[in-house]
């Protein structure tokens, strides 16, 4: 397996010491060699650890033991823990666009991407919803075939719709949209974790899954014929499922992944069980990507109190799945 990319985010933000910190724990981890790509200033601006400039992926491998290996990008400009600016928005970019090249062409084994600002962003005319969305784009994938899966030790969700406001949910909602996330979900599944035949549940949209239509009609319009579709294909899919009884221990056990309709419904669960170890990744693409399940935390950068346990765990499932494509 090549070494893993890994790209900070915004050099303001915790990115540069979440890696710093998961690159200490490649012993007792196990952590896979990976490399850096950002600006080296980032880093140093809150670590004063050993780091490694390389300029290729081969390189990394045989300084990972002594130093953490970085492939440095732009300038980022000025650069003050919490204190984001253009420039770092530039340089996140930058690397987000390097890292996941190298992971298109294959001299990275995966991409694992650090926290970036949204905010910033779009100040310097970032187009996509998000980190997903543009490497999506860049892999040549349509938004509809990318699917944004929540993994933890013990659950992993799949929001159909993402960023967009609750009061856009349900008109956003549609047959096609849930059926084409399931099936990326259960590809992914198969594809990424070696599950041979997955186990889906659909959460409904309304409180107590529409009471037979007493409270929306959601679950009768568009979700029941989703569930139709999905199960003449042979997908094991139960559901439209009452969300707040769909992620206490025993119902989780009863399923692979849970399908939800909206970013809360998804992502509440998933950080209330696993808020230090969560993981973000993305299903349908070429690649492989994950990236720790948080934001870019600037008003705890610097400070040494960022928590390195998502990007290890981002780190260790992009790690796993590379394995596991490689023994396809």
């Amino acid at each position: 397996m090549n070494p893993l990319a890994v790209s900070l985010g915004d050099p303001a933000g915790i990115g540069p010491e979440i890696v710093a910190k998961a690159w200490l724990h490649r012993n007792d981890r196990a952590i896979p060699a990976f490399f850096a790509v950002g600006d080296i200033r980032s880093i140093k601006a809150v670590w004063d650890g050993p780091v490694a400039r390389i300029s290729a992926p081969a390189e990394a491998e045989a300084v990972f033991d002594e130093a953490l290996p970085l492939i440095q990008v732009e300038d980022a400009g000025e650069i003050i823990p919490g204190v984001p600016n253009m420039p770092g928005a530039r340089c996140s970019l930058d690397a987000l666009e390097m890292a996941a090249g190298l992971a298109r062409s294959g001299t990275a084994g995966a991409l694992v991407t650090g926290p970036v600002s949204k905010g910033q962003l779009y100040a310097i005319g970032f187009a996509h919803p998000g980190q997903t969305e543009f490497i999506a784009e860049r892999c040549g994938v349509a938004a509809d075939n990318v699917a944004m899966m929540l993994a933890g030790p013990s659950l992993r969700t799949v929001p159909v719709t993402t960023h967009i406001a609750l009061s856009q949910v349900a008109e956003h909602l549609t047959i096609d949209l849930i059926v084409a996330k399931a099936r990326v979900t259960e590809r992914g599944l198969q594809r990424n974790f070696g599950i041979a035949a997955p186990r889906l549940a659909l959460a409904g949209f309304n409180p107590h899954a529409g009471e037979q239509g007493a409270l929306g009609r959601e679950e009768i319009d568009i979700l029941q014929p989703a569930l139709d579709i999905l199960r003449a294909e042979g997908m094991d899919i139960t559901g439209p499922h009452a969300a707040d009884t769909m992620f206490h221990p025993r119902a989780r056990e009863r399923y692979d992944a849970a399908i939800c309709l909206y970013h809360d419904q998804a992502l509440i669960p998933l950080k209330t069980l696993h808020f230090d170890d969560g993981v973000n990744m993305t299903l349908g693409l070429p690649i492989i990507r994950t990236s720790p399940d948080h934001g870019t935390a600037f008003e705890i950068a610097g400070k040494d109190r960022a928590h390195p346990g998502a990007m290890i765990a981002a780190i260790e499932l992009a790690g796993r799945c590379a394995d596991f494509r490689g023994q396809m």
